[in-house]
């Protein structure tokens, strides 16, 4: 699988999960079976509230689910709508947060876990 992942800086493996998804600097897109890791910089990172776009800041990349330390209501119902699986990270690293994917260990992103408000605040 090939799962997106916020991150404050590119670290690789060992990079911080940002904790939002629409303010994060990059994206690390991680294949879950070789190991092999992209970072992409957000190029919708600075943008008002609630006027988010994911699938633009993301640039078409391909990827079967997202894991998010928080994220707006209107992000996640684009994202959810353009059939992306959302999932809500509980691991300071993408290593971690990637073990945790794999062993099914995380919970997806409902309506009512959405952000209600935005820059700066963590979940």
């Amino acid at each position: 699988m090939r799962i997106c992942i916020p991150v404050t800086q590119d670290l690789g493996p060992q990079s911080p999960v940002s904790p939002h998804f629409g303010s994060a600097p990059l994206f690390l897109f991680v294949d879950t079976e070789t190991g092999e890791h992209l970072a992409l910089a957000n190029s919708n990172q600075h943008h008002g509230h609630g006027m988010c776009q994911p699938l633009k800041a993301l640039a078409g990349e391909r990827m079967d689910a997202i894991v998010v330390g928080g994220i707006g209501m209107g992000a996640l119902n684009k994202l959810r709508a353009a059939g992306v699986e959302v999932f809500l990270a509980q691991h300071p690293t993408v290593d971690e947060t990637i073990q945790a994917f794999t062993a099914g260990r995380l919970q997806a992103v409902r309506p009512d876990m959405a952000c209600a408000h935005h820059h700066g605040h963590s979940h």
